[in-house]
């Protein structure tokens, strides 16, 4: 007689907030159910350090253009909790300073291609930022130097309906982000 087949059990966003091991790992999501983490190289925090700091001075200094954040907990839905590279929340959606986790989804969420998670965020989590009313999603592919960039035309429609590859030479700005641009290339020089 065989023993039965051990079955992973999904997690729950429930289950995945509770974990104490979270308590010292920073890099942890939930996709689809599983426990995702996140181990960034160099060239990818480097590259989201220069982003971060293009980002975040556009939304200083000037009153009403939201808040900024590196990766924190956004709750997405039953199964999935992601913490992507870096998000903005527009003027009015910034979470309150006590505000519990998990966060809900931005305006705008940014993804800088890590080996152990790229493949989670063209597939999966692009989809279910899609479904669940990310307004901007940006892929930044520090292999290809290029920049995805989906999003919705109007609030109305249910999918991304713009879609656009920014290579260097090309500037990165959204119109979510008025007066905001940004040289692809000095996303990946230096």
């Amino acid at each position: 007689m065989t023993a039965p087949m051990q079955v992973a059990r999904r997690m729950t966003a429930a289950d995945f907030l509770a974990l104490p091991e979270r308590q010292n790992a920073t890099r942890l999501e939930l996709v689809g159910g599983e426990v995702i983490v996140n181990e960034p190289t160099w060239l990818h925090m480097s590259t989201l350090h220069r982003l971060q700091l293009a980002l975040g001075i556009w939304a200083t200094v000037e009153d009403g253009r939201g808040a900024v954040s590196a990766a924190v907990d956004v709750g997405i839905d039953e199964r999935n909790v992601f913490a992507p590279d870096l998000l903005w929340y527009a003027r009015g959606r910034v979470p309150g300073r006590h505000d519990p986790a998990p966060y809900p989804v931005p305006d705008l969420a940014v993804e800088v291609r890590s080996p152990s998670t790229w493949a989670y965020d063209v597939g999966a989590k692009k989809t279910a930022y899609e479904r669940h009313g990310l307004r901007e999603l940006w892929l930044v592919d520090t292999m290809a130097e290029e920049v995805l960039a989906f999003r919705r035309s109007a609030p109305g429609p249910p999918d991304f309906d713009v879609s656009l590859e920014l290579a260097r030479g090309a500037m990165l700005s959204s119109p979510l982000l008025p007066g905001f641009a940004l040289a692809v290339d000095q996303l990946f020089d230096g």
